[in-house]
């Protein structure tokens, strides 16, 4: 099979819960991805997985080192335990292909670092499945930070929510999610497989979310967390380059019925403040004026996958950059270090464009 103008040839490797919810859906439902191969290794999944999406035995491979080596593809997700994604990155783009890694990018800054330069090496685009860089919202706090009449970030405060507990075997059942096709694993209640507890998984986004919006790079982190390595409560202090002090507290095993986030950037003159139940968020600019918007009445963004296809096909920017990812490890690593030591962790990082977009 060859490529076709237009079509990105795509593979997935990891076919567990979150991409039949979330990765297969937008493959199938987008007119320039042709899915050429799916993985998984356990063969009941696999046969749940092909009936659902109504998909041929010819895209169904049980192995990913066969998939590579067989399949047609142009680009591959990489949506597997966190530990297994740097070899399976290294392998995909040795074969110069573009992939989209879910977040974290991977469990140690040093692998981040030679997954950046080995696509910079290759020509092939990485980018990083970060959840606040296609959130329409975050384009607006983006948006209004970078506005001279707000001034300079002066301090950010991050709070966030939800019940994950099940998924570290800790805590309450997580939220019901429609559309997984296939039962989640537990790979998560393992610090080997996962890097860490909930910071590395929910706080991920958070760390993000932060480095996303600002365009600022973290300096220094120090951390607390109920429980190492498999927290589930952490408060992270992260010093930005320019001085500003910002603060993320999430808790992954509340007891609440729902996710909560609720973040605030202080700035010289004005305030962003965004609060979101469910999903459900408002936003709110305070300078020389007062503005509010909700997220449903914003133009939506494209998703990690429209926005990789985007890349490949207009040549445009990688919305949620490998810069961005190795950041982010960056900032993780550093928090579960300080919180083990006690001590304040300096960040001296090779991510400079982190805002690429």
């Amino acid at each position: 099979m060859t490529s076709v103008e237009g079509i990105v040839r795509l593979g997935i490797l990891g076919a567990g819960s979150f991409a039949s919810r979330r990765h297969i859906p937008d493959a199938l439902g987008s007119k320039n991805v042709l899915l050429t191969g799916l993985c998984r290794r356990d063969a009941d999944a696999r046969a749940r997985l092909a009936h659902h999406f109504k998909l041929d035995d010819s895209v169904m491979y049980s192995s990913w080192e066969e998939m590579l080596d067989a399949a047609p593809m142009d680009a591959v997700i990489i949506a597997t335990p966190n530990n297994l994604h740097y070899d399976m990155a290294v392998e995909a783009i040795e074969r110069g292909l573009h992939v989209l890694l879910e977040k974290p990018m991977t469990i140690r800054s040093e692998d981040a670092l030679k997954l950046v330069d080995l696509a910079d090496e290759k020509k092939v685009h990485l980018a990083v499945a970060f959840n606040p860089p296609h959130w329409a919202h975050c384009h607006q706090i983006r948006k209004a930070l970078k506005d001279p009449e707000i001034g300079q970030l002066e301090s950010a405060a991050m709070y966030w929510t939800t019940q994950a507990g099940a998924a570290f075997k800790r805590g309450v059942a997580s939220v019901n999610q429609p559309g997984i096709v296939v039962p989640p694993t537990e790979f998560r209640a393992d610090p080997d497989q996962n890097g860490g507890g909930y910071f590395i998984d929910g706080g991920s986004h958070l760390v993000a979310a932060l480095l996303w919006t600002t365009g600022l790079r973290a300096v220094q982190v120090t951390a607390i967390m109920d429980q190492l390595p498999t927290d589930m409560r952490a408060s992270i202090i992260i010093k930005l380059e320019n001085g500003a002090i910002a603060t993320i507290n999430c808790v992954g095993n509340s007891e609440f019925k729902g996710r909560r986030l609720r973040n605030v950037f202080g700035c010289q003159n004005g305030s962003i403040t965004v609060v979101s139940f469910d999903f459900d968020t408002t936003v709110a600019v305070q300078g020389h004026e007062m503005r509010r918007f909700k997220e449903a009445d914003l133009a939506p963004v494209p998703g990690p996958l429209a926005s990789l296809v985007n890349t490949i096909l207009a040549g445009t920017a990688p919305v949620s950059s490998c810069k961005l990812g190795l950041h982010v490890v960056e900032v993780v690593e550093a928090a579960y270090k300080s919180a083990a030591t006690g001590k304040s962790v300096d960040i001296c990082t090779r991510s400079s464009a982190v805002v690429s977009a």
